[in-house]
């Protein structure tokens, strides 16, 4: 069986990779192996203070820059401010399972956050990038529901794991329809997607008792942050299929070395990604364009 390890990333000098959240868990780690391979990493994250923490950790060309993805004024002015090519954008940041929040926007934090936010990014950004978009989802994509009734959950009571999995479904479908539109524009560009399997990292250090309860149950089976970044530079650096999906290949998903995985047949529905990806552009309009 063919294996994927940190050091099978091939040399990345020349290239620039644009990292959400890369200042904890997988994103650190995946950033610190792209830099460390020769690319100009871009640490895109909420403080500036933990990124350059972070980037004080790494080797090579790594640049901190400000990005509240809770917060679209904020996404308009990182794409405002970054200017050059991108050669990966990497859509890694999120939050999971904390206490009903809004974003700065009114948008349930989660939804706010794991999708729009990154919807925004990336239609920001996408002039400019130059290779691929890659994604960062869950296995917990598999009990989602993309419920266009009340996707802020406004209405019906609120359920975080169900908010996060709803985050995490929106993420493999607006892959599977940046491909699409990706292909019937003649664009060479590619749209992948990646889960971490179960990796110990701050996303699942988040407020509230089921959180806890999820850290403690976690850190007896979860891989390490490098483990869980390993399907991110899978999806970023392999030859893959555009909308291929890289998770762990050992069991249940939940650890081992990477490879194409396969997702849920709700997440493969290509009206409710394109309805979704139509809702989408409406609630970023005013900052996506």
């Amino acid at each position: 069986m063919t294996t994927f390890s940190a050091s099978d990333v091939p040399s990345q000098t020349g290239r620039t990779v644009v990292v959400t959240g890369a200042n904890s868990g997988i994103g650190r780690a995946a950033a610190r192996v792209l830099a460390g391979k020769g690319a100009r990493v871009v640490l895109a994250v909420r403080s500036v203070g933990k990124g350059e923490e972070a980037a004080a950790t790494m080797t090579g060309d790594v640049e901190v820059r400000r990005l509240d993805l809770a917060d679209l004024a904020s996404v308009r002015a990182f794409a405002d401010g970054f200017t050059d090519p991108v050669d990966v954008l990497i859509n890694n940041a999120g939050v999971m399972i904390p206490p009903l929040t809004r974003t700065a926007d009114g948008f349930e934090l989660q939804f706010g956050t794991n999708h729009l936010g990154h919807f925004a990014l990336t239609a920001l950004l996408l002039p400019r990038v130059r290779e691929r978009v890659v994604t960062v989802s869950s296995t917990g994509h598999r009990a989602g529901e993309i419920d266009f009734a009340d996707l802020n959950w406004e209405r019906k009571p609120y359920q975080p794991m169900g908010a996060y999995a709803q985050s995490k479904l929106a993420n493999l479908l607006f892959t599977s329809e940046l491909q699409r539109r990706l292909t019937r524009s003649g664009s060479s560009v590619i749209a992948t997607a990646a889960h971490p399997g179960l990796a110990a990292t701050n996303l699942i250090r988040s407020e509230g008792r089921g959180a806890r309860l999820l850290d403690r149950a976690a850190r007896l089976v979860a891989q390490s942050d490098e483990a869980g970044a390993l399907p991110t530079l899978y999806a970023a650096v392999r030859d893959v299929p555009g909308d291929s999906y890289a998770g762990p290949g050992g069991f249940l998903e939940g650890r081992g070395a990477p490879k194409l995985v396969g997702r849920s047949a709700k997440a493969r529905d290509a009206d409710v990604a394109r309805r979704l990806w139509d809702v989408s552009e409406q609630l970023t309009l005013e900052f996506a364009q």
